[in-house]
């Protein structure tokens, strides 16, 4: 069976994936761009929005490794817009304009039905009121046997493992602090869970890390892993 994976997914060092007051002109929350200083750079984000160039190196093999084998996404509804409640019009057509980066169907979680959205580049968002199994059924179907991502956010993300659905999990931990914002491992217990910490790596800009759920295996990227992490915080 396809495994559902977890890429690249950038969290504070207090653990929030998101600043506060997320809006339409702060999606990631204020302060929540400094998350992804390490994604921005790299060759695998540069080539994404059309550009050349970009860094090679730890981050960019941990970039590009989130997009191999993977044949559906699926999005909490934030991920694909800020409108909230039941859908106005379809005027919203995501976060990316007409030619989004995911070049697969990307299986949307929402409380409010809608048509699918078919978009430049072989992205079709199709949107799922059912919940999380259904949005994961879906996704594997259209996966035709490669893998399915999960991309966020850090709401959705605590759903799939409550329901010990993920089976692997690359986190990001940023040098970053937020004070507030929407905390990844609130009200989770993750040893209750069956997750396991299974490798370190770190770049200039990211300490990356590994997590199975259960007994998936977690097949590393070719990088310098290193023995741990070593971080220094100045207090008042």
């Amino acid at each position: 069976m396809s495994k559902l994976r977890v890429h690249a997914f950038s969290v504070s060092l207090e653990g929030y994936g998101a600043g506060p007051e997320q809006s339409l002109d702060d999606p990631l929350g204020k302060g929540g761009e400094a998350l992804h200083n390490w994604f921005i750079p790299t060759r695998t984000f540069q080539q994404m929005v059309g550009d050349g160039g970009g860094a090679t190196g730890t981050d960019d093999d941990f970039a590009a490794w989130g997009f191999e084998n993977i044949g559906a996404w699926i999005l909490g509804r934030n991920m694909f817009g800020p409108v909230r409640g039941a859908w106005p019009d379809e005027s919203w057509r995501g976060w990316w304009g007409e030619e989004p980066p995911y070049h697969v169907p990307v299986f949307v979680l929402t409380h409010h039905a809608r048509a699918p959205l078919a978009m430049r580049g072989g992205t079709e968002f199709r949107f799922v009121t059912e919940g999380v199994d259904a949005a994961l059924r879906q996704a594997r179907e259209a996966a035709g046997g490669l893998d399915v991502r999960l991309g966020g956010g850090a709401a959705t993300i605590r759903q799939f493992l409550r329901a010990r659905l993920v089976d692997e999990l690359h986190l990001a931990v940023a040098p970053v602090l937020l004070g507030h914002g929407e905390a990844l491992w609130e009200g989770l217990d993750l040893r209750e869970l069956g997750v396991e910490f299974q490798e370190v790596a770190h770049s200039r800009y990211a300490a990356h890390g590994g997590l199975t759920v259960e007994c998936a295996v977690w097949p590393m990227p070719v990088v310098a892993v290193q023995e741990g992490l070593q971080g220094g915080l100045a207090l008042g």
